[in-house]
């Protein structure tokens, strides 16, 4: 593995830079950012590089991470353009830009590979899709998910699905963090200390998910082995189903995924 480059070190470009740095050394990696301070404290934690641009950071590097708003992809494409040779990936990860969008800017065929992180990723137990442009050399994303891997469990999907898989993945957290504090509101009402609340809820949560992931049944029937005839949680669940819940969780994933896809 050469030189990686990241363009960009906000809270997301700064979760992946700290994972990649869990797979290759330090020196490896390059970091820019549109204000230093931001890159130079990641640098200095981590030992990696600061680029004092992004043209520098681009250069001779064998992946360059584009962690910019969607709207910045243009700008960034052509600042870095005189030093592409077509041999460098580009990862991006600005929602709602297609990757043929990019490609269109690009005056070489340089590799093209989409990503969609979470913010868990920044302890480990996020969730990372690749989405490769149909023109990428296919060892390219085994090798950028090897390089991901310590982000979490990391998928792979297609642009045609991009979209979507960024909103179920990429937007859940915030969802799940929304229930988290529902639920402890919920005890709190029911009285409860708030700090046992949250703590129970967020544990209880985390253990659902970990027995879908580990048991391989479906939710519903997870759902139903908890459920006894006349019991406390059937009731809990009659009273979501007539607050709409699950129908209201369908249509936050639809008009994000919509979102997501215009904002490119």
């Amino acid at each position: 593995m050469g030189k990686i480059a990241f363009i960009g070190t906000g809270n997301m470009g700064g979760a992946i830079v700290r994972a990649v740095c869990a797979k290759v050394e330090a020196e490896q990696v390059y970091l820019a950012n549109r204000g230093i301070e931001k890159a130079q404290a990641l640098a200095e934690e981590l030992g990696c590089n600061v680029c004092p641009d992004n043209l520098s950071a681009a250069r001779d590097a064998e992946f360059i991470f584009l962690g910019v708003k969607p709207w910045q992809i243009r700008e960034v494409i052509r600042e870095i353009e005189p030093v592409l040779t077509g041999m460098e990936t580009l990862v991006s990860m600005a929602a709602g830009v297609p990757a043929e969008a990019m490609a269109e800017l690009l005056p070489k065929a340089n590799p093209l590979i989409r990503i969609m992180p979470n913010t868990p990723c920044a302890i480990g137990e996020g969730l990372v899709l690749t989405a490769p442009h149909p023109s990428c050399p296919e060892e390219k994303a085994p090798e950028l998910e090897q390089l991901l891997s310590e982000c979490g469990r990391v998928g792979r999907t297609d642009e045609e699905h991009a979209e979507a898989a960024m909103t179920v993945g990429g937007c859940t957290p915030a969802f799940t963090y929304l229930f988290i504090e529902a639920l402890s509101d919920g005890g709190v009402r029911a009285g409860l200390k708030r700090s046992e609340a949250m703590l129970w809820a967020a544990q209880a949560v985390a253990g659902a998910a970990k027995m879908v992931m580990e048991s391989g049944q479906h939710p519903g029937a997870l759902k139903d082995a908890v459920c006894s005839p006349k019991g406390a949680t059937m009731e809990g669940i009659r009273t979501l189903e007539m607050n709409a819940f699950r129908g209201a969780v369908m249509d936050a994933v639809l008009v994000a995924a919509k979102r997501s896809a215009g904002l490119g």
